[in-house]
């Protein structure tokens, strides 16, 4: 597929840059060098991210056995309903250190990110709720490229997604959030506007 001359949705070193295991790896030291020259803009790339590290560092493996709380297992999986949180961690850690398999080669560790919660309005099933939430923001984009040639490498929209304080999980696809109404609608609004031409 990947040798065809038909045009990948990603590609194969697209998608892989999207994995967690590649963004573990981007977060050690002296890796994003290699890609940026400029230390600012990998200063202001260092400052977003969470800490993320393989099950090989007993350190850092150690530590999520004592504080769970601090830190999430995620496996090489989207959609959610996927990671590990709170004492399963701890659980999750021991058994896989007894079992001495390759299973942990299948997981990370990352450090929990704990934002802000502020009291929302949901509404599912035509049913209004009342409830402490947290919202994350997703920035689409879009990129194109022939060989080494840049097409097009474009911020082409976002979307906004919301869900209960109390819920470990965030999929809206498996039920866990939702999507903000104003995102929706104006993410549908630019994409019209942007494509007005074809679709009118």
């Amino acid at each position: 597929m990947e040798q065809s001359s038909a045009i990948k949705c990603p590609s194969i070193s697209y998608h892989l840059a999207g994995t967690k295991k590649i963004q573990q790896e981007l977060a050690k030291p002296n890796v994003l060098e290699k890609f940026l020259e400029s230390k600012e803009d990998i200063a202001k790339l260092r400052k977003c991210f969470a800490g993320l590290w393989s099950l090989v560092d007993s350190d850092i493996t150690k530590k999520a056995i004592e504080k769970p709380e601090l830190f999430v297992m995620k496996p090489q999986r989207e959609g959610g309903g996927n990671n590990i949180y709170g004492d399963d961690v701890k659980e999750t850690l021991l058994r896989l250190q007894k079992e001495g398999s390759e299973e942990d080669a299948a997981y990370i560790l990352m450090q929990r990110i704990f934002p802000a919660v502020s009291p929302t309005f949901l509404i599912r099933d035509s049913i209004c709720h009342k409830d402490h939430a947290i919202s994350e923001l997703g920035v689409y984009s879009a990129y194109l490229r022939n060989k080494e040639s840049v097409i097009m490498n474009d911020q082409c929209g976002y979307l906004m997604r919301t869900k209960v304080s109390s819920s470990n999980e965030g999929g809206v696809a498996a039920g866990f959030a939702v999507l903000d109404r104003h995102s929706a609608w104006q993410i549908m609004v630019l994409f019209i506007l942007k494509h007005r031409e074809e679709l009118f």
